[in-house]
């Protein structure tokens, strides 16, 4: 592997979730594989899970950390062709990413999208920029449209969790106080198409997601009737991709204790952060149903595997 921008940067998605299952039966197993190595965090962006779990995954490779918050920490950096520089941004990624590769032997890049301007967030700018003008190998910690990581250590959860050969995975749309973006939602729909997962999107009408994304999976309005028979529920809010960038408040698609008691005692999931009693009600989120917490430890291994692939091909 010499890049993680998304799924197709992967031979077999469902292999790459059996060695991150294996990484975690022995994380030390490659401890001096990054020796020697540095490992480059850029932040554009918050991060809990992400920022912690990526670090932790290379130390346990052997490898050092540099971690840079660019709203905080650096330079702001300009992103536009052409831009005359006579306002806020001091430096241009032009120069800011050789840099930064030149100190690094491998970058992590985690941004959000404007959810405004459509056409350019799925351009996806920022991360290709840093593939196209890094000298380093490029992971992508969340782009404007993409969460990869997070699918990996989602694929890997299922793998580990299902008691049967090819689950029912039902992704569901829940309600959010502000827009989100599709990424998470986006990737889960990608990596499950691609390792061949029976994957069922549910979402009140209007809140389809790109069919670049949404693939073969089957798509159903009544939250109720997709979620019969599901041994996993994935919850997650994403906003409008048509009418872009838009939130839609609807209590009624919040997922509850109740409901989940319609699946065949489904596995409840969500990337986290969660807002209680919005998208999750407290009975689902501590009951039994819920590998939310799992879910999130495997974040590190997901995070493991993919640098071990990368660190075997420097």
């Amino acid at each position: 592997m010499k890049q993680f921008i998304s799924v197709k940067d992967v031979t077999d998605p469902n292999e790459l979730a059996l060695k991150a299952m294996e990484i975690k039966k022995d994380p030390y197993s490659n401890a001096s594989l990054g020796e020697q190595k540095v490992l480059g965090l850029i932040f554009f962006n918050s991060s809990l899970r992400t920022r912690m779990s990526t670090t932790r995954a290379a130390y346990n490779l052997g490898m050092k950390v540099m971690t840079l918050n660019v709203s905080s920490d650096s330079w702001q950096l300009e992103t536009e062709d052409g831009a005359v520089m006579n306002q806020g941004n001091a430096e241009h990624i032009k120069e800011a990413i050789p840099v930064m590769s030149s100190y690094c032997d491998v970058l992590g890049v985690r941004s959000f999208p404007s959810l405004i301007d459509k056409e350019k967030d799925y351009q996806e700018t920022l991360i290709n920029s840093f593939v196209h003008l890094s000298n380093c190998p490029i992971i992508n910690l969340e782009s404007a449209t993409l969460h990869p990581l997070q699918s990996l250590a989602d694929l890997m959860t299922i793998q580990e969790g299902k008691v049967k050969t090819n689950p029912k995975v039902v992704l569901t749309w829940a309600p959010h106080i502000k827009p989100l973006p599709q990424s998470v939602a986006n990737s889960f729909a990608e990596w499950m198409n691609a390792a061949k997962i029976d994957l069922t999107i549910t979402h009140p009408k209007g809140m389809e997601l790109s069919p670049e994304f949404s693939g073969q999976a089957r798509i159903i309005t009544d939250q109720e009737a997709a979620l019969v028979g599901a041994d996993f529920v994935y919850v997650k809010n994403w906003s409008s991709f048509q009418d872009y960038g838009k939130v839609k408040k609807d209590p009624k698609w919040m997922m509850t204790r109740e409901k989940l008691e319609i699946t065949n005692d489904a596995k409840l999931m969500h990337c986290l952060p969660v807002r209680r009693n919005v998208v999750i009600s407290d009975d689902a989120m501590d009951s039994n149903h819920s590998i939310i917490n799992e879910l999130a430890e495997n974040r590190l291994y997901a995070a493991q595997a993919v640098l071990t692939e990368i660190l075997k091909n420097l």
